[in-house]
């Protein structure tokens, strides 16, 4: 084995090791409001292999395409869009009170409504309407998160001046701390099962954040700590719409997280966790899962706390795992860039991959509970006995294949792009990219197997 080889090799055992410790679910759980998918109509074989394929041809294709000039004027074609700065205001402020409204209306229904899960509006309209589908709009079309959060605007408009500054020491480590807190909450509390959880959690979240906000000032807090304004920042890099400071710009989706400001912009540490949430939140409806915690569980360790351990055990060794590619990275290309330049350079690669993990996770669960969010908005109160949901049909569930190729896709031409900004030459950024692409293609390919798998209710703490 040559010297140069070794890297790669070891790439590509670092690759399977992470694949297969944290491949990925497609269903969406939600604690009661579960619709399980049933497994696409595909062999498994080619499901695999096909995975597996498509990434290695697509790094091959964007191979093709080694002129830095040429891959700067690709990912830097768009149109813009000038917005008048005085209507951007009125519309930004009168949306940021209406989310106000809705907040406020979520949480009387969350405790008045009925109590049923698909009888009320506040759980489908939180886990279905808010966090797949809006979440979704996110990273297909644009954040408009900025213009809508409700917290946001509470917090600006209470009259009273920052207190404190936010330390530099902190890092991004409060934001990695709500985001997994809040999908360890997901999973074990019955936050979808009883509305009145839901919207006990609601109000929490809303004293910690407008506190926070006010304590330290809207733009460091929602900057820097709120874990649901970070989410939507990093999905918003990859939208096909960005905003700027004259207005809108169009681009190819993926572009600007290749751009040097999102790449600055972007903590690996907080990218790392978003990737891992989609797939730990996928990973406990898996019978793998299943059949790994039910001795532990069976032993008299509490269940909450074998996916406390989990989620953060987890997360370490995804943040180890990339950082570890970013060192091979760093060895296959021959440079001088430290380690930690290259894992800050690289981060936004990993967002389109868990983009797509939230597609195939959510999109079906979305579309089925729209009739139902629709005719509960009309009566939350009073619902009707029976609320109507979309039946699915079951060649739906292959989509959730393409959307994980589709997020892999894009994250590879975020790599090259990356790549070939940082290095010089033609051959030492593709050399750069070996680790990435090892990573990726063993990522996909067994993520791609357990998608077609059963899909569980979330064991032990039900």
């Amino acid at each position: 084995m040559t010297a140069t080889s070794r890297p790669l090799v070891r790439g590509l055992v670092v690759a399977a090791a992470s694949a297969a410790l944290f491949a990925t679910s497609a269903a969406a759980h939600t604690g009661s409001l579960q619709l399980g998918q049933e497994p696409a109509p595909v062999p498994t074989w080619l499901v695999v292999m096909t995975g597996g394929g498509v990434i290695g041809v697509s790094f091959l294709f964007a191979s093709l395409v080694t002129d830095h000039d040429l891959i700067r004027e690709i990912n830097g074609a768009g149109a813009s869009v000038p917005l008048v700065e005085t209507a951007r205001r009125a519309g930004r402020l009168a949306l940021q009170w209406a989310s106000v409204l809705l907040l406020v209306a979520t949480v009387a229904v969350g405790f008045l409504g009925p109590q049923a899960p698909l009888s009320n509006a506040a759980v489908v309209f939180v886990w279905a309407g808010w966090w797949a589908g809006y979440t979704t709009s996110v990273y297909v079309v644009g954040n408009t998160w900025p213009a809508l959060n409700p917290w946001r605007a509470i917090a600006e408009a209470v009259p009273v001046e920052p207190r404190r500054s936010l330390p530099n020491w902190i890092g991004p480590w409060p934001a990695v701390v709500g985001l997994l807190g809040l999908i360890w909450v997901e999973v074990v509390a019955p936050v979808a099962g009883e509305p009145a959880v839901l919207a006990s959690l609601v109000v929490v979240y809303t004293l910690v954040t407008v506190g926070g906000a006010v304590l330290f000032g809207p733009d460091p807090w929602f900057g820097r700590v709120d874990p649901i304004s970070r989410v939507f920042d990093c999905y918003g890099w990859i939208a096909p719409v960005q905003r700027t400071a004259d207005g809108l710009r169009f681009r190819l989706p993926g572009a600007a997280a290749a751009d040097a400001t999102a790449r600055e912009a972007a903590d690996p540490v907080f990218v790392v966790a978003v990737l891992w949430a989609t797939t730990y939140d996928g990973l406990v409806s898996t019978p793998t899962w299943a059949a790994a915690a039910g001795p532990i569980v069976g032993a008299g360790v509490p269940a909450r706390l074998v996916y406390l351990v989990a989620i953060v055990a987890g997360f370490a060794a995804f943040l180890g795992l990339y950082r570890y590619g970013t060192r091979l990275v760093r060895r296959t290309g021959e440079t001088y860039l430290g380690g930690g330049t290259i894992e800050d350079q690289f981060a936004t690669s990993l967002l389109p991959i868990a983009a797509g993990y939230h597609a195939a996770h959510f999109l079906a669960y979305f579309l089925s509970l729209m009739p139902a969010l629709a005719v509960l908005a009309t009566a939350p109160f009073d619902p009707p006995a029976t609320v109507p949901i979309l039946a699915i049909p079951g060649w739906f569930g292959s989509l959730g294949l393409l959307f994980i190729l589709a997020g892999h896709v894009v994250a590879i031409w975020i790599a090259h792009s990356v790549s070939f900004d940082l290095f010089p030459g033609r051959l030492q950024p593709l050399r750069s990219q070996y680790p990435l692409v090892a990573l990726m293609i063993a990522y996909t390919m067994t993520s791609m197997w357990i998608l077609i798998q059963p899909t569980l209710e979330v064991p032990f703490v039900s």
